[in-house]
């Protein structure tokens, strides 16, 4: 172990994972490694070598242990061992970097997703707690700074050389530059999660205020409409990406579609890192308004910043109010509107998504209009909904119409109470790890074995997420015996 600073010089511990005797992770994920799991699968371990993990827990290590214990299925009891270490097995980079899997870049959203499973033994754990703690200085740093960009390079402290990207090499320490308003949400999720856990109040210091106060000015300015009473045409921030970038060109002059006003907020990329067809993303402001009541009630319950507390509240209420006026539609929520009377129903695997709604904590997996939303979802009706002899789910234009992601059917077990459909979705994902005992990207419906990244970092965590929701809630579903588990306790 050895110490590190970032952010506000808080230390962190961290393992030496960059040795010249350990594997690459991002080829040491295309080949199954250690020895095959006892059930049907037999699916192999693939947590690297003690001595090449990024970042050693001696909690997490128990609770892979506890869960090993009580599975019933083998197979799953290997998944679980594989992907709920994963991000602090190969993704800290020194210094509380956190990169999303094969890209040494860190991504705001990605980030506070892949720390969420952790969320219960930071109290118990105070070198996790540290490390998540440099990870939101390290965060606020950037956003305080850089308030419309999701992703960004290594911090220069780090060494690490930054990973190149042809649209934006120019621009350090930012990765990609488009603006996406749930990598804001991530910001929050994480910085309350981690209050909740260890109610340590020095994790709001100037710098993470500042990162607070530029969030609430991007709020203000992408909720305004396109034209003003005269028809000025009203722009805060442009992005017009280069012919041949991965997200495309954004029209209008980097602008987008017109938008009016509605009370959401508008955001110009989705959570794939895809352009929106129109501004504003149901599923990203349903979960800025739960972020910014869970941002209310830390900033309540250590006495600081009340002007910034109440107004996370009027924002909270607001953007609900409006999602319901503008973003629900004959009783089922749509994907996005321009406020203009134009709506676009469809969803995307990437969380925030429609089919996490429950998972987001917006509202409960009964919610009438969820139901009926749901059923649309999971069906031809979704156009990015697809279906093949041995996979199927959501996947969006991210990659395309045949590949629907893994990510999409741990949403539809976080949205379900129904027990055939939750071991239909998890095995459904187990099933279709081309032998690799780890999730991917998205799978090719037509043939299991094309599938995009073999380790993808935030849809392991997701997996292991979703293994302990089940261990709480239906636990005879996946236990030998029907007691519940919760980690630290």
């Amino acid at each position: 172990m050895k110490l590190g600073f970032v952010g506000i010089a808080v230390a962190v511990s961290v393992t030496v994972g960059a040795q010249a005797d350990c594997p690459d992770y991002t080829t040491y994920a295309q080949a199954p490694q250690g020895d095959p799991s006892s059930g049907p699968l037999g699916l192999p371990y693939m947590r690297p070598e003690l001595a090449c993990r990024t970042f050693n827990s001696t909690s997490v290590e128990k609770v892979i242990s506890d869960m090993k214990a009580r599975l019933k299925d083998p197979d799953i009891a290997r998944l679980f061992e594989n992907t709920f270490p994963n991000t602090l097995d190969t993704t800290e980079e020194n210094l509380a970097f956190i990169i999303t899997g094969d890209i040494t870049a860190q991504w705001l959203r990605d980030t506070g997703n892949q720390f969420a499973h952790y969320h219960s033994l930071l109290s118990i754990d105070q070198e996790l707690a540290t490390l998540v703690k440099a990870v939101i200085n390290n965060e606020a740093r950037y956003v305080s700074e850089y308030p419309y960009c999701g992703a960004f390079q290594p911090p220069p402290e780090s060494n690490l050389p930054p990973s190149h990207n042809d649209w934006a090499d120019d621009y350090e320490p930012l990765y990609p530059t488009q603006y996406e308003v749930d990598s804001l949400c991530g910001f929050i999720k994480l910085s309350a999660s981690y209050y909740q856990a260890t109610k340590d109040v020095s994790m709001m210091n100037t710098n993470w205020l500042s990162a607070i106060d530029q969030i609430f000015r991007v709020m203000n300015e992408q909720s305004q409409p396109s034209y003003d009473a005269n028809f000025n045409f009203v722009s805060y921030y442009n992005w017009t990406g280069l012919p041949g970038s991965l997200p495309g060109m954004v029209v209008n002059g980097g602008n987008g579609e017109p938008k009016g006003y509605t009370g959401m907020v508008g955001t110009s990329h989705r959570p794939s890192d895809d352009l929106s067809v129109y501004a504003f993303l149901t599923p990203a402001n349903a979960m800025l308004s739960v972020e910014l009541t869970n941002l209310a009630n830390i900033l309540d319950d250590t006495n600081l910043a009340p002007n910034v507390s109440a107004h996370a509240k009027k924002w909270s209420q607001s953007i609900k109010q409006a999602i319901y006026e503008h973003g629900v539609f004959d009783d089922v929520f749509v994907y996005e509107t321009n406020g203009l009377g134009s709506r676009y129903m469809m969803d995307d695997a990437n969380v925030p998504s429609l089919l996490s709604l429950p998972y987001l904590g917006f509202l409960d997996k009964n919610d009438t209009a969820y139901v009926k939303t749901k059923k649309i979802l999971m069906s031809r009706q979704n156009p990015y909904y697809a279906k093949g002899q041995n996979f199927s789910g959501i996947g969006g234009p991210h990659i395309d119409a045949w590949n629907p992601w893994p990510m999409s059917q741990i949403s539809n077990i976080f949205g379900s109470e129904d027990d055939d459909e939750i071991l239909e979705s998890l095995y459904t994902v187990a099933n279709n790890t081309a032998g690799l005992g780890l999730i991917h990207e998205s799978i090719n419906i037509y043939n299991g074995s094309d599938y995009t990244r073999p380790w993808f970092a935030w849809a392991n965590s997701y997996f292991g997420e979703m293994l302990l929701d089940l261990a709480q809630r239906k636990p005879h579903l996946i236990f030998h015996d029907n007691e519940a588990y919760v980690p630290g306790q």
